[in-house]
């Protein structure tokens, strides 16, 4: 296991945003509450060209978290090693003060669905998941913290909460987690839980990073809610409810705004930026 005993201190305490290309001139000029910065690895793992030079000049001014989307950390078979190599790439150059990827799988022999997919919470899949991040860990030389899931349906053949699982993987591997509190009131509302609760049993303790998102609200085939996890809006207010009693309980840490369709114009985003920091202002560190 990869010694991973430092803390959460490279990222600042602060609201940050998802980097999209056309807030570059923004960020450059006036930032405003936004602190830091978080990329989809998987969009810059080429070998050059704007948007890498565009990176590196914001990389002088802003701490970079780096979020994964195409591991497959719960996947059966072997994580993808030329993926894993582009990515060590990546984080060696920008050196970013986060590396982060999702409790999900998306690939199937040689196939990638686009799409990031639930796992049963089982003690086969706990000994893989934690390999998988054993051997992300040692490729990378660095810690990753690991994203809660949202989701839709749950599993019968589960034997673990979906908390206790993720303590147990902390404990096996040393990983640190990345509590998306819009994830945790998605996957209440879908499967009629608390999510109250759930931040209750949450091992808040080894949290690098909180997400903030907004969300779709339909129905499903019973009339029943169903939410989507969209990235496509602003944080809805449950979820600002719920990131405050979770700040209240684990106190400051570093908050990202995630928007990744739909996207709107500069003033909206650092609005929803400072809002977290205004959350994370009432609290002591």
């Amino acid at each position: 296991m990869l010694d991973t005993s430092h803390t959460f201190d490279r990222l600042p305490q602060a609201a940050g945003i998802g980097y999209k290309a056309q807030y570059f001139t923004d960020l450059m000029n006036e930032p405003g509450a936004v602190q830091w910065l978080e990329i989809h690895a998987e969009n810059y793992m080429g070998d050059g060209g704007r948007p890498l030079a565009q990176l590196r000049a914001l990389s002088q001014r802003f701490a970079f978290s780096v979020h994964g989307v195409g591991l497959s950390i719960g996947g059966e078979g072997r994580l993808d090693a030329d993926h894993l190599s582009r990515l060590k790439h990546l984080n060696d150059w920008l050196r970013p003060a986060s590396f982060s990827e999702h409790l999900a799988w998306s690939t199937h022999d040689s196939h990638f669905l686009n799409d990031l997919l639930p796992l049963p919470y089982t003690n086969d899949t706990l000994t893989r998941v934690a390999n998988h991040i054993d051997e992300v860990q040692s490729a990378l030389g660095r810690q990753m913290l690991l994203e809660n899931p949202s989701s839709y349906l749950a599993f019968d053949e589960s034997t673990l909460t979906e908390t206790d699982f993720l303590a147990e993987i902390v404990r096996k591997t040393g990983c640190g987690l990345l509590l998306d509190v819009n994830n945790v009131f998605v996957s209440a509302t879908n499967l009629g839980t608390d999510p109250i609760s759930y931040i209750d049993a949450f091992p808040l303790e080894f949290v690098g990073e909180i997400h903030l998102a907004g969300h779709d609200e339909e129905v499903d085939d019973h009339d029943r809610p169903l939410l989507i996890d969209s990235h496509n809006r602003e944080v809805a207010e449950p979820v600002w409810a719920l990131y405050s009693y979770v700040i209240e309980k684990a106190g400051k840490r570093p908050s990202l705004i995630e928007w990744d369709s739909d996207l709107p114009e500069w003033n909206v985003l650092e609005a929803e930026a400072q809002r977290a920091e205004t959350v994370l202002s009432g609290v002591s560190a």
